[in-house]
């Protein structure tokens, strides 16, 4: 139906130019431009190379490959570069796309694709205007026109969420700015608006609890809201009333780096991305307190510390949720110390399959078991694609503030079903941000998981529940055991010394870990620290501390980049 609605877009009447001169708003990677005017193509994590190939002739190895190539962000990073190659790079693949699919033909045809490709060609239409033709302009507001009246008959079937929310920027964006698209602004404001109320909770948060698709639903809301006040028209009341909430739920999931925390399949999102969003939205700088988006976040000098103190997802939210409650990332200044291993999306299923699961974060994990599972008989999430059906049921939080710092106890009972265990967690972090003193406590709390845990203790004959509490460390971190094996010395970039340190409970070890960042081709090595432990009663507690040595100054100046060359 996509494709016959295509067609018959194809017969309307076209847009004939713009109503105003159309500015770029989106921000591209110059790196990646250069790459692509080079011929190196990396999309979904796959990276095919062709000097002088077209980007539409290119093998397709994944359809997510195929999704970003037709969606058309690349754009952004050849206006990055916006030399004469990549200029025409930009001309040649634009105007190849319309000879070859205008009429209806492969997959970009979608609505969510669509939206995105249609605010891009807008976007760097100067870019890919210069210096072309009268018949190829023509050709290419008529494929603008065409493309948004598509978009205006297939946007309900967008799937709700952020493609649903680019379909619609898209729409509103085309109508605004293509002469005779006027008539399709209007139902598109009002669609928009009632996907804000829908999709966007009365926290800012959004069901996927994914702190990167929130930061690109705000940006969409942004550009809406821009696009209609330039135009003289006013954002209705839940659109703008929507950004208002948002703005206060990102600042709260960003970290002193400025990058946001990686959970349930986000990343840290396009630098600039996140500052650009917030500068247009406007309003005051204020962050939410309490949870935002079930996220717990502490914060004191030049630390900050997240945690995922909620459920995650459930249902048609949950297709790439993690197993991650209770895991924590911890950042000190602009170097990331303690993290989660990220999305393993972008490099194939088995690794995604891995980054879902409990043990790929900062938090305590029974050996063999994710906290939330693909359903009750489950143990690791068995399938690259799935829901969670068997989540924790319980999750509590409970920040407070007072003169020595910030205090956080949480727990969940994702390991009640399983083995009668409920993980408590307690953090403080010092009110200098130098410490952070955490205690991890498995139990048996009620009498019913006592009951479920004398079971699971017959049945392995009392050797008792093996047990680990993971802090993967960043790649950047230079890490060492130290103090005889009882602790581990962490370098970071910027000169800072952290030492960790524990109660000796648990046996203590480093072992390797993997850090999945988009862009990349392969998965960037890294060590975890591990305290490996047994539940052999109805509690096992583990204390440990994470600080700045002593010799390690509170104020460090670094202001270098890490590709910037070193001064003599």
């Amino acid at each position: 139906m996509h494709r016959l609605h295509a067609r018959l877009a194809a017969l309307a009447r076209p847009a004939t130019g713009f109503v105003s001169q159309p500015e770029p708003k989106t921000i591209g990677s110059f790196a990646r431009g250069r790459q692509l005017v080079a011929g190196n193509f990396l999309f979904a994590g796959f990276l095919i190379e062709g000097k002088k190939a077209s980007i539409w002739d290119l093998p397709v190895p994944d359809p997510r490959f195929e999704e970003e190539v037709h969606g058309c962000a690349w754009l952004d990073d050849l206006a990055a570069v916006a030399d004469a190659p990549a200029r025409q790079r930009a001309q040649d693949w634009v105007f190849d796309w319309i000879r070859r699919y205008r009429w209806g033909g492969g997959p970009g045809w979608t609505p969510d694709l669509t939206g995105r490709r249609l605010i891009r060609w807008i976007n760097h239409a100067i870019l890919l205007l210069n210096g072309r033709s009268r018949a190829e302009s023509d050709a290419y507001f008529r494929c603008l026109g065409q493309q948004t009246i598509f978009l205006a008959r297939r946007w309900r079937k967008a799937a709700p969420g952020l493609p649903r929310f680019e379909a619609l920027t898209g729409l509103i964006y085309a109508g605004l700015a293509l002469t005779g698209m006027e008539r399709h602004v209007g139902p598109a404001a009002a669609a928009l608006a009632i996907e804000c109320e829908r999709e966007i909770d009365a926290e800012g948060g959004i069901p996927t609890r994914n702190p990167e698709e929130l930061l690109e639903v705000f940006t969409l809301l942004t550009w809406a809201a821009s696009a209609l006040a330039d135009a003289g028209r006013s954002p209705q009341p839940a659109h703008l009333d929507a950004i208002d909430r948002i703005a206060p739920t990102l600042r709260a999931l960003r970290h002193a780096d400025g990058g946001l925390a990686r959970f349930h399949g986000g990343g840290r999102g396009l630098e600039g991305r996140l500052d650009q969003a917030l500068a247009t939205a406007g309003g005051r700088a204020v962050t939410a307190h309490g949870l935002a988006m079930g996220y717990a976040r502490l914060a004191a000098g030049r630390t900050t510390i997240i945690v995922d103190a909620a459920p995650p997802p459930k249902g048609r939210a949950s297709a790439n949720a993690h197993a991650s409650t209770l895991a924590m990332e911890l950042t000190s200044g602009r170097r990331p110390v303690v993290v989660n291993c990220g999305s393993g999306a972008s490099f194939g299923p088995d690794w995604r399959r891995a980054g879902r699961a409990t043990p790929s974060h900062s938090t305590l994990c029974i050996h063999g078991f994710s906290s939330s599972r693909l359903g009750t008989a489950g143990v690791l999430p068995t399938s690259a694609k799935g829901e969670f059906t068997d989540t924790p049921d319980q999750v509590w939080a409970q920040p407070e503030d007072d003169s020595a710092g910030h205090r956080l106890m949480t727990g969940h009972n994702g390991y009640a079903a399983t083995h009668g265990l409920t993980h408590v967690r307690q953090l403080m972090l010092s009110i200098d941000g130098r410490a952070l003193a955490g205690e991890d406590t498995l139990g048996a709390m009620t009498v019913a998981d006592r009951r479920r845990f004398e079971t699971i203790m017959e049945r392995t004959r009392h050797q008792g529940v093996p047990f680990a509490l993971r802090f993967h460390l960043h790649p950047d971190v230079d890490c060492a055991l130290d103090l005889g094996g009882t602790a581990v010395s962490l370098a970071l970039k910027s000169g800072e010394i952290w030492i960790f340190r524990h109660d000796g409970v648990a046996d203590l070890a480093l072992e390797p870990s993997v850090y999945l960042e988009s862009g990349r081709l392969k998965p960037r090595a890294t060590k975890q620290i591990v305290l490996s432990s047994m539940v052999l009663d109805y509690a096992c507690q583990l204390g440990w501390t994470l600080a700045k040595a002593q010799d390690t100054p509170s104020a460090i100046r670094d202001t270098l980049r890490d590709d910037d060359p070193v001064p003599k």
